[in-house]
């Protein structure tokens, strides 16, 4: 039988050839496509006449799918029918689950965040606690991927889930509850900053995104009646084309030109205009964006910035600047192709000149100053292509240190604040929160309890530094010195503490407002203390100042300005 359907595939590729092949006799590029497929045909059909081992067809294919659509660009991508769920999430914002994001903890997973009103938290599961078991089968070693795959459902379905939780005294438990559908608002916040300052939040760009974010917009005047606005698009990796489109309807007028798409397919090629009615399109704006906000976020916030509409401040965007179209394949999969780029209003597009050579975070790396052109907006500011949106204020975001890096990665911060949740009942407000010196004090007790322990990048680097010495045969001659290096650089727990009290305390109270009020209080408490929100309600607050960055006098950063 395993014969029967692995000759059944080779019978359906060799069609697939056959009339690629009689459809293209007088095109050479139909030919080649023949040709080729044949050739794969053949190859396959000798590998699993005479391989060694047995082989999996249906990993085999995929793998040779996924290898050659990656020589074309990042985007362009085969879904199988056991992805499609995943797939249905990214574009609507819906699956059927508990409502929870989970992480990796040691051999298992643990909770990370429960959504709000959603079964995992409704049935009191909380952040911290550990999945041992679902549906009385043991997830140990389980990657992160298998264990979504366990807790997603169709809505009603029940799960059972064995949880382990330390604090405040370790015990082992089982809930069982029916899985619903799980939507993600795409605004998981707004509200004001001041008296005279919104805010909205917005997370991605999935069915009704514009409609949220007209009416937090909405909400928002008539409530407060803000005299300015800061639209935060950090860390939004995009979505929807035409969601891009309704939300700067919000605040560009009906019928301006946001964005234009262009590919081989010409009768595809479209000018999208908004459709309605702007929201608001006096309310002073500051848009805030970074290496994060990708796709859709870059088509708002260059529309916004062409059409001189508002202020761009943070760090250089993403830069995609691609189009992709989703297709039906054969057996439920489907292959996401990018048919066109799209062209922001000044004619520009964002797109990275170069798929390969990012930065670590996948944003765009330098950009010679020989490719970069420039484009003018409405007022006649410059602007530059070659790669994402750059701001028209920069703003340096904060480096933290290793110490920081090795409690946030290490679980550390995570972990007390699982501690701290368990031991008070009650929190005050996330803009009123602030976390007290007797719990920092014992914050330093818990990393003793927990046996934390770091390396700083000068003890790498003079690690390194040892290593080459001995490999080379100069380390006798400068033992001493390195020894007495190590000596000075010995780990001074408190002394790391104290240099970083700040910016602990900041990540200490932010963790710990989200157990208390979701991710609402997560992202309200981070607002206390971000530097960005500060320097963009000083420039909302000066009138003469965002005038002046609006006007044709204005210089912008240059395009590199944040390679360093």
């Amino acid at each position: 039988m395993k014969r029967i359907k692995r000759l059944s595939i080779f019978f359906l590729i060799a069609i697939v050839g056959f009339f690629a092949f009689q459809s293209g006799e007088n095109n050479n590029t139909d030919f080649e496509i023949a040709k080729n497929l044949d050739i794969y045909y053949t190859l396959f059909r000798e590998l699993d006449l005479f391989y060694v081992d047995p082989i999996d067809p249906g990993k085999l294919v995929k793998t040779s799918i996924d290898k050659m659509l990656s020589t074309l660009d990042p985007y362009t991508v085969y879904i199988p029918e056991s992805k499609m769920e995943d797939y249905k999430f990214m574009t609507t914002g819906q699956y059927g689950g508990i409502g929870a994001l989970i992480r990796k903890k040691d051999n298992y997973l643990m909770i990370s965040e429960p959504y709000e009103g959603f079964p995992a938290q409704k049935s009191g599961l909380k952040a911290g606690d550990i999945l041992l078991e679902i549906n009385g089968k043991s997830i140990k070693g389980y990657s992160i991927t298998q264990v979504s795959e366990l807790l997603k459902g169709e809505p009603k379905s029940e799960v059972e889930i064995k949880v382990k939780r330390l604090y405040p005294k370790e015990k082992i438990f089982t809930v069982k509850f029916a899985r619903q559908k799980i939507k993600i608002n795409s605004v998981p916040y707004f509200g004001m900053l001041d008296k005279e300052t919104g805010y909205i939040k917005l997370n991605q760009f999935t069915a009704g995104a514009g409609e949220e974010v007209k009416q937090a917009l909405l909400k928002l005047e008539e409530a407060s009646h803000p005299k300015s606005l800061i639209f935060d698009l950090r860390g939004n990796p995009g979505g929807l084309l035409i969601e891009a489109i309704n939300v700067a309807n919000v605040f560009i007028e009906k019928g301006k030109n946001i964005v234009s798409t262009k590919g081989k397919v010409a009768s595809w090629n479209r000018e999208y205009k908004t459709p309605s009615a702007a929201v608001d399109t006096g309310i002073r704006l500051v848009v805030l964006v970074g290496p994060g906000s990708a796709s859709a976020s870059e088509i708002v916030s260059g529309s916004i910035q062409d059409l001189d509409r508002g202020v761009i401040l943070g760090q250089r965007s993403y830069g995609k600047g691609l189009v992709q179209t989703t297709r039906d394949l054969s057996y439920n999969s489907k292959l996401k192709v990018t048919t066109a780029k799209y062209y922001i209003p000044s004619g520009r597009c964002i797109q990275a000149l170069d798929y390969s050579h990012r930065n670590p975070d996948g944003s765009v790396g330098h950009v010679p100053d020989s490719l970069i052109s420039e484009f003018k907006t409405s007022h006649g500011r410059t602007v530059y292509d070659g790669g994402g949106i750059m701001p028209d204020v920069y703003f340096q975001p904060p480096k933290y240190t290793s110490f920081i890096r090795a409690l946030v990665v290490k679980d550390a911060i995570f972990d007390f604040s699982t501690y701290f949740s368990s031991q008070v009942d009650t929190i005050p407000k996330p803009d009123k929160f602030t976390l007290p010196d007797s719990s920092f004090k014992s914050f330093s007790q818990f990393l003793d309890s927990i046996n934390f322990s770091y390396e700083s990048e000068t003890e790498q680097s003079l690690n390194d530094l040892e290593k080459t010495a001995k490999k080379e045969k100069y380390f006798d001659a400068i033992k001493d010195e390195i020894t007495q290096l190590h000596k000075d650089l010995e780990e001074d727990r408190q002394k790391d503490l104290d240099k970083n009290k700040t910016d602990i305390q900041e990540l200490l109270e932010e963790e710990i407002c989200s157990r208390f009020y979701y991710q609402k209080g997560r992202i309200q408490s981070f607002l206390n203390h971000d530097g960005e929100i500060k320097k963009a309600i000083a420039i909302l607050k000066d009138s003469t100042q965002y005038n002046y960055i609006l006007s044709g006098d204005y210089k912008p950063p240059k395009v590199n300005e944040d390679d360093e």
